[in-house]
């Protein structure tokens, strides 16, 4: 469970629908303090019955008989199965949806746990030539409540694969479906807020990671937040995928405003908990970055930072230049990496065939259209999105 008391302040950071005058009425969008004091605002409701009303949305998927108006959630639009994982979108109108992934996590006692791969934004302007999402350009930033809502859908709504029931329990959350979190970082601080909340979801903030390309200026607002009581376990992933700046600018534009040198810093200075590390995330692609020397490189920049290398092999865009790499070539790069002596993982293939795996999310209806400019340049000066 979070390490605070529960008695949290109205969100600071979430951006609210602008459609909604007191969004703070909206159980999926505000902490169970501000929504409780916004219901009896609002409906004379008294404190307590709107907690437990609050409660029992995000624990029961429902709250019977409670007279407020934001209680529905929104019904998939579409499912998609491969194996244990599952891919489902939602709409957020205009003709847009979220697309996010079940992912199972099998242990050795045979559980399985689930981590939930939640998007951010929808299409992403950071022009990663390696990424599906990328291809679609930003459509549109997601609102808290639009983030919360992936969590409730998943928990309560989506039919599990292996028994048919609605609804999965839901371990941990990775942001790191469509979007840059970064770049929607009011929002998704917003929702962590509302996810960490004991009243609601009550995910534990060390069960909760955001990933993000390099955006210098977020991972220092990230530093910040994480300072606050209650969220100083968040975890902190970042995308690297190259073992220097000539190859990491050719396929990520951000490099060019934000180099590796800058971006070292940043990690080395982040203010972690002694026990935590930063995920390194390195999605390995034939002929690009994954000779022997590049995994050389990778751990000398790694030296000093506090992290684990997350080795993922690439999964395939639609009209992708490159392969996937194969098992030996995988296995070759780790081994180098291990060689090195930097603590390296093999973040295992999931949901490929259903277009669910890492770096695969994107609505390819969607991204043909033109998508409307939202001001966020990936090739901008940190922090001037």
């Amino acid at each position: 469970m979070p390490d605070y008391d529960g008695q949290m302040p109205s969100p600071t950071y979430g951006i609210q629908p602008p459609h909604e005058p007191d969004a703070h009425v909206d159980p999926l969008a505000t902490t169970a303090l501000a929504f409780s004091r916004a219901a009896n605002r609002r409906w004379k409701v008294q404190p307590h019955e709107a907690r437990l009303a609050y409660r029992s949305l995000h624990r029961a998927g429902a709250a019977p008989g409670a007279p407020l108006e934001w209680m529905a959630p929104p019904v998939p639009a579409k499912t998609l199965v491969d194996g244990m994982t599952v891919k489902f979108t939602l709409p957020v109108g205009d003709g847009l949806e979220t697309e996010s992934v079940l992912i199972p996590m099998p242990h050795r006692d045979g559980s399985v746990t689930r981590t939930l791969c939640v998007s951010s934004q929808v299409g992403c302007a950071m022009g990663c030539t390696f990424c599906e999402t990328a291809q679609m350009g930003l459509m549109r930033q997601l609102t808290v409540r639009e983030i919360v809502q992936q969590l409730h859908v998943a928990r309560h709504v989506v039919a599990c694969p292996e028994s048919g029931r609605l609804g999965m329990p839901v371990k941990n959350i990775v942001f790191m479906g469509m979007g840059e979190p970064m770049d929607n970082l009011d929002a998704v601080l917003g929702a962590v807020e509302v996810l960490c909340d004991h009243d609601g979801p009550a995910v534990p903030a060390q069960n909760i990671t955001i990933s993000t390309v390099g955006r210098l200026d977020g991972i220092r607002r990230l530093g910040e937040f994480i300072s606050r009581s209650g969220f100083r376990k968040l975890n902190l992933a970042v995308s690297l995928n190259a073992p220097n700046d000539a190859i990491r600018s050719s396929i990520m534009p951000i490099n060019r405003s934000a180099p590796m040198g800058a971006l070292r810093e940043a990690l080395i200075t982040f203010p972690m908990r002694k026990s935590a590390a930063i995920c390194v995330e390195y999605v390995l692609i034939p002929g690009v970055n994954d000779a022997p020397e590049h995994a050389d490189q990778v751990c000398a920049w790694l030296c000093g930072i506090r992290c684990s290398l997350n080795v993922i092999p690439y999964n395939p865009r639609r009209e992708s230049p490159w392969r996937a790499p194969t098992e030996d070539e995988t296995a070759a790069f780790l081994a180098r990496c291990i060689a090195n002596g930097q603590f390296t993982k093999r973040r295992g293939t999931k949901g490929r065939a259903a277009m669910a795996a890492c770096g695969q999310l994107g609505n390819e209806r969607i991204r043909r259209r033109r998508f409307v400019p939202l001001g966020v340049d990936p090739t901008a000066a940190p922090g001037g999105a």
